[in-house]
């Protein structure tokens, strides 16, 4: 079968969608003052730009159109990102400018190919535009796509993504893809007066996290004690505070991942918090067990913040049950 030629004066007028896989600071890059640097991409490139919703650390961009519209908007980004590489490095004595990178999210499908027999395809690639190339052993979380990384210079990110685009052209996706959407940031979890809140930057806001009615129900009796401020006039001067204690109720069947297994989350937790903590034994009739801890009110702040985080971590491994195994 002949190879599919794309000329980027005119191009094939195929349409064809294209993700990519970006960092906060790169999307807020893209985007622009008021969106007017991803306004000017759209108007010049004619391609659809999109950029998912979401408090993500990743957001996805997908560019859409005729490939020539694709290639045209890849070259923005692209040269956009390495204006912001030089800019970054006049305040630094680094000497040796880094390369531009990509990521792209690819069907795992269409990977072989890209891929080639025995590495040929890629290796081509890298040898004949320049950029260095990379697919990803696994697949992205919850989906069935891959990252894909190109990094060097903007013209050499140019060529590969032409050539990458010939190849998703001439091996569409086999069967359904899932697409990859990235989580949201998972920010620690606070609770106070039985609200569930999340930290960003200096301020907690109120988390509205499907999960909250479990951290809730864990924590409804746990008011939250900023760390540091037990002594509102001088935190950290009153060497000793005089040691409290702190009840609070946690269902039956959330109490091991409190535990863990033969006890080491909740040692973990004593030793980082410096707080004795006591579970009591199940009582009959009761679908709770109590918890006592015991220490300085920092301790038992930091003891109550390391049982939230712990309930975060559990509520993240139900909704990604891959991840089980590592807990």
């Amino acid at each position: 079968m002949e190879p599919t030629k794309l000329q980027s004066e005119g191009g094939l007028n195929v349409t064809l969608t294209i993700r990519l896989l970006m960092h906060g600071k790169e999307v807020g890059s893209i985007i622009g003052k008021k969106g007017e640097t991803v306004k000017k991409m759209r108007e010049e490139s004619g391609a659809r730009i999109n950029i998912s919703e979401g408090n993500c650390p990743e957001r996805i961009v997908t560019i859409t159109g005729p490939t020539d519209t694709i290639f045209k908007a890849f070259a923005m980004i692209a040269y956009k990102f390495e204006e912001d590489i030089i800019n970054s490095m006049s305040n630094s004595p680094a000497t040796s400018k880094p390369p531009v990178t990509l990521r792209l999210v690819v069907p795992a499908s269409q990977c072989g190919s890209l891929i080639g027999k025995g590495g040929s395809k890629i290796k081509e690639m890298r040898e004949s535009t320049g950029a260095q190339v990379q697919v990803a052993g696994d697949m992205l979380p919850n989906s069935t796509e891959r990252a894909v990384t190109i990094s060097g210079t903007p013209e050499a990110i140019i060529q590969c993504v032409k050539q990458i685009c010939v190849v998703m052209l001439e091996s569409p996706p086999k069967g359904a893809t899932i697409p990859y959407r990235p989580k949201p940031a998972s920010t620690p979890v606070i609770f106070s007066g039985g609200q569930a809140y999340t930290i960003q930057g200096q301020y907690a806001i109120p988390h509205p996290d499907q999960l909250t009615k479990l951290h809730q129900l864990a924590m409804q009796q746990t008011p939250f004690t900023p760390l540091g401020q037990t002594t509102p006039a001088f935190p950290g001067l009153d060497a000793s505070p005089p040691a409290s204690t702190h009840e609070l109720s946690i269902p039956n069947d959330l109490i091991g991942c409190i535990i863990g297994r033969q006890g080491t989350k909740i040692n973990e937790i004593r030793q980082m918090s410096g707080a004795q903590i006591k579970i009591a034994n199940a009582m009959e009739g009761s679908s709770e067990r109590q918890i006592t801890i015991t220490g300085t009110p920092a301790n038992i702040s930091l003891a109550q913040y390391l049982i939230n985080a712990r309930f975060r971590d559990v509520a993240a491994m139900w909704n990604d049950p891959a991840s089980m195994t590592a807990s």
